[in-house]
């Protein structure tokens, strides 16, 4: 599995980073950021499907 952000949409709700800080960082303007090239460790598949529902602006997504 593998997620990107949309960085025009986020607006910095971190709920991302709250949910998966394994998966996500935060810039220093409060932007998210996927860790690891955005490729999900196995196990954390879950984690990263939570985060992706719980964004409000929907700037998170699977990639193909």
């Amino acid at each position: 599995m593998r997620i990107q952000i949309d960085s025009d949409k986020c607006q910095g709700h971190n709920r991302c980073y709250a949910l998966a800080p394994e998966l996500f960082d935060v810039d220093d303007y409060g932007s998210a950021l996927v860790l690891n090239d955005g490729i999900v460790p196995a196990g954390l598949e879950d984690k990263a499907r939570l985060a992706i529902a719980n964004c409000p602006e929907f700037a998170i997504f699977e990639a193909d």
